[in-house]
């Protein structure tokens, strides 16, 4: 049972445990109510049997009600304990237990999901199904189980009574299952345009600048308006379609009690039922449909929980790229081994790649846009997995070993450059937990970041706002260059590291990442050439084959792509 709640309901094991106790709080919460109707009755047939009432009787009626209103109270401290409480300590692990996954999931994963629809997940739908596991299932199921024992000890006083008052239990309960299919369907429709409507909003904000500066504001605001109304649509759709179900299962509830009136008002006069019987019978109708006429009220959000589990159970059973925890390359060389790659598209990306990358050696990856250099560099650091072929670091296949133990000796400084809503030192120092300031300093100055922080209000110890807001694209750069040169790992990418920066401060930044990358396996993807001139070793790429290899010099000679590319951008 342990393991079927968990998968149902996407619970760990100690919030499945948490689930049933919660569900047998409730339970006997509802029979805990109960109780007076008990002592009601008993009081009522001791009044109406014309005999007097024993003192004792009096003493037991008085301390039974107290003892009643103790046992409701002990109930409802159990029952809000065991939903609410453990259903917030799950909810803490299951958000926890999504981000640790996150960070083990290979960039396909991402690559599938916009950050809306991520965040969505994470957030949203942990959001919900913690509202449902604490305010509406555990009682569901609770008022469920309660009034099948209420229903068991009903049809022990009288039969007849007990199936006029309980007949309208199965058809409920029929049409709270035919309602499911449809409700899940609204809230996936819902869900979608949920997502719609904030990845809409996410990209708005993102790139307003742009929008501004195509006067394309009115244009864009006007789709996004629509994504709006087609929210608010499916969420009017969503809640007449919960009223089509809840509305009749309560109307239904209610003809328990008609019936049972009926019934017992005809028994009653036949002589075959008494008069206690027929009033007790009142009152345990009045109290044996409560809780489940307020579990019905949130049928809707109950029959769509299932979607909101889906969408998590997808993210924890994607696979995770796994490998050992230990990386004992033989040296820092990386080799490509006819690679083949192909992104969720099926466009073959890379095809049949081989060339080697020495330790100690700059390797430049040049060719033309979409010719699969970025890729190229993406795999050796295993953000992505191979289709077919190799890659190894010092003889070491990458796939192998865990990824975060692999990029302890990569040093990563990409194009799109990703700064933090924090200080330019702590943005730094990110590239080596524990850093002294005065090594942030150090790399910093190296990397020509002085001339520009010395401008800042505080400095060093200014934050610099959202991905660096306040910086310029060769500013944010040098940050990203500065934390790769205090990370100092044996094997260096860079894919346009110096895209965003002048002439002059390409020059002096070149000079130190000179020190930086001696002894080391480099990586360079580069569009200048004159920032591969200096390489030891290019490899061509186009339509994601090696077209040609070797020194700059010996590409030179062969008249080949590298020949025409340098020619080109001299001429320019």
């Amino acid at each position: 049972m342990i393991k079927y709640i968990m998968k149902k309901f996407a619970l760990s094991r100690d919030g499945a445990r948490g689930f049933i106790g919660a569900v047998v709080a409730c339970v006997v919460q509802d029979l805990a109510f109960m109780l007076p109707v008990c002592l009601l009755y008993y009081l009522v047939n001791d009044f109406i049997s014309g005999n007097p009432i024993p003192t004792a009787h009096y003493y037991l009626y008085g301390f039974g009600c107290l003892g009643a209103l103790l046992l409701i109270f002990f109930t409802a401290f159990w029952k809000y304990n065991a939903t609410y409480f453990t259903t917030y300590r799950e909810s803490g692990v299951k958000r926890v237990s999504l981000a640790e996954k996150l960070r083990k999931l290979p960039l396909s994963f991402f690559g599938k999901k916009d950050l809306a629809d991520l965040t969505n997940t994470v957030m949203g739908d942990c959001a919900t199904t913690e509202q449902m596991m604490s305010h509406y299932v555990p009682q569901f199921w609770g008022s469920l189980i309660s009034t099948c024992l209420i229903a068991i000890s009903m049809f022990a006083f009288d039969w007849r009574m007990a199936l006029a008052a309980l007949w309208v239990l199965p058809v409920t309960l029929i049409i709270v299952a035919l309602s499911k299919k449809a409700q899940t369907y609204f809230t996936r429709k819902q869900t979608q345009a949920s997502v719609s409507v904030q990845d809409g909003i996410q990209e708005c904000l993102e790139t307003v600048r742009d929008l501004k500066s195509n006067n394309a504001e009115k244009q864009y605001l006007h789709g996004l308006n629509k994504k709006i109304d087609r929210l608010e649509g499916r969420h009017i759709k969503s809640e007449l379609g919960s009223a089509m179900f809840v509305v009749p299962c309560s109307m239904i509830l209610k003809f328990g009690i008609v019936t049972v009136a009926l019934v017992g008002g005809t028994l009653l006069m036949n002589g075959t039922l008494s008069l206690i019987t027929f009033f007790m019978f009142l009152l345990v109708v009045s109290r044996i449909y409560e809780p489940l006429t307020g579990t019905l009220q949130n049928l809707a959000a109950m029959n769509s929980l299932q979607v909101n589990i889906d969408r998590i159970n997808d993210m924890e059973n994607t696979p995770e790229l796994g490998g050992v925890n230990k990386f004992n390359p033989n040296g820092y060389d990386i080799e490509f081994k006819n690679v083949g790659f192909a992104y969720n598209t099926g466009e073959t990306v890379l095809d049949g790649v081989s060339f080697t990358a020495k330790q100690g050696e700059v390797t430049a990856l040049i060719g033309e846009s979409g010719g699969g250099k970025s890729t190229a560099a993406k795999l050796a650091a295993r953000f992505w997995g191979v289709n077919k072929g190799t890659v190894t670091v010092g003889g070491v296949d990458v796939k192998t070993v865990e990824p975060e133990e692999l990029l302890k000796a990569y040093s990563i400084v990409f194009q799109d450059v990703t700064l933090f809503n924090n200080t330019v030192m702590e943005n730094i120092r990110i590239g080596k937990v524990g850093a002294s300031d005065e090594e942030v300093l150090r790399v910093a100055k190296e990397a020509q970041c002085d001339e520009f922080v010395e401008k800042l209000p505080n400095g060093y110890n200014t934050v610099i706002g959202e991905n660096g807001s306040m910086l310029s694209g060769g500013e944010r750069q040098r940050i990203s260059i500065a934390r790769a040169m205090l990370k100092d790992a044996p094997i260096v990418i860079m894919d346009e590291a110096t895209a965003s920066l002048d002439a002059e401060n390409e020059t002096e930044v070149q000079r130190a990442l000179s020190a930086l990358i001696q002894n080391k396996t480099v990586l360079i993807i580069a569009h200048r050439m004159r920032t591969v001139d200096g390489a030891e070793k290019i490899v061509v790429l186009s339509g994601g084959k090696v077209a040609e290899q070797g020194t700059p010099r010996e590409l030179k000679g062969k008249g080949g792509i590298y020949a025409k590319m340098l020619k080109l951008q001299t001429s320019a």
